[in-house]
């Protein structure tokens, strides 16, 4: 039997919270009851979908900001790295110094950056200690002389914690999130789960952040202009079956977890790892998927603390669906 739930005077549906959240190296990327890993299928449209689709691009394609090879001569997409506890670590310094994390950062020789070694870009570093489960996340990461780095910011986060970053702070990332648990990874497409939300970029956001996001980076006050943080889910109804099965992978994640609005940047564009296991299909077949197939997501009923990641979660019921 279903089950309708009354929460905060809204009528929301949800399904039985299942397995283990996603994980890299044996550390759990985040508790699977964090907001990153948390369904939401069920949950209510927000009150301004329609106009926060308009603004991002209704007749706008899906990209995938990620896949095999190369593009300009750069790897396509976000790489990450993984250290142990011996990894030296390295003096940084941050032209956002009151907003980032002093370190110092377990950056290995010759790391991996996004853009490659010489690009003008965000130039991210995402590093994982797989022994302490800590990630660093470093912006605009450029290496020095003296063999320590200057970067734009940093952020440190214990895989293990809900904790956000202050209230008002950046991170790596201008909506103050981590990266990491956002990209598209081709092990777990090739799996056939993907149980996390993914990473999003928007040419457009508005000079407001939701929770989980902590930060801005716009001028607008529009409020028909999406926040940082805002979340979408492709519509249930929107037919996978034609698609590779790489492809079914990312899109049924987007309608079970959903993406997150983490950055400024191309409408649309969702972040991914390189890969050379990518297919090349990856841009045609994202091309077909339009912004009008997604709907803005209200979260509001899944924050517990608004200082912490931890998500409200249902419990089984014993008839196949949840109840608080």
């Amino acid at each position: 039997m279903k089950r309708l739930i009354c929460f905060l005077g809204i009528l929301i549906l949800f399904h039985q919270v299942s397995g283990q959240g996603p994980a890299i190296e044996g550390c759990d990327i985040f508790p699977s009851d964090h907001i990153w890993n948390t369904p939401v299928d069920n949950l209510p449209v927000h009150a301004r979908s329609d106009e926060y689709i308009s603004s991002i691009g209704s007749s706008t394609s899906l990209h995938p900001d990620f896949g095999a090879g190369t593009w300009n001569g750069s790897p396509i997409g976000i790489p990450f790295n993984i250290v142990g506890k011996s990894q030296a670590k390295k003096v940084v310094t941050f032209d956002y110094a009151s907003e980032s994390d002093p370190g110092p950062y377990p950056i290995p020789d010759n790391p991996l950056i996004e853009g490659g070694p010489d690009s003008t870009g965000d130039r991210h570093i995402l590093i994982i200690d797989r022994d302490n489960c800590i990630l660093y996340e470093l912006y605009k990461a450029r290496p020095q002389p003296d063999e320590t780095w200057l970067c734009g910011s940093g952020a440190i986060f214990p895989l293990d914690s809900y904790t956000l970053r202050p209230d008002g702070w950046t991170s790596a990332d201008a909506a103050g999130l981590p990266i990491l648990p956002g990209l598209a990874r081709c092990d777990e497409a090739d799996s056939g789960e993907i149980r996390h939300a993914l990473r999003f970029t928007a040419q457009r956001t508005r000079r407001h952040y939701v929770w989980p996001a902590r930060h801005y980076a716009s001028s607008i006050t529009d409020e028909n202009v999406p926040p940082m943080g805002q979340r979408f889910r492709l519509k249930a109804g929107f037919d996978v079956s034609g698609y590779s099965p790489q492809v079914q992978t990312i899109l049924k994640a987007m309608k079970k977890y959903g993406i997150i609005l983490a950055d400024n940047g191309s409408n649309w564009y969702i972040s991914g790892v390189p890969d050379e296991a990518w297919i090349s299909t990856l841009v045609d077949e994202f091309r077909t998927v339009k912004g009008s197939d997604f709907e803005a997501v209200d979260c509001s009923s899944l924050m517990i603390d608004p200082d912490s990641g931890k998500a409200r979660q249902a419990q089984p019921d014993g008839n196949g669906w949840s109840v608080f």
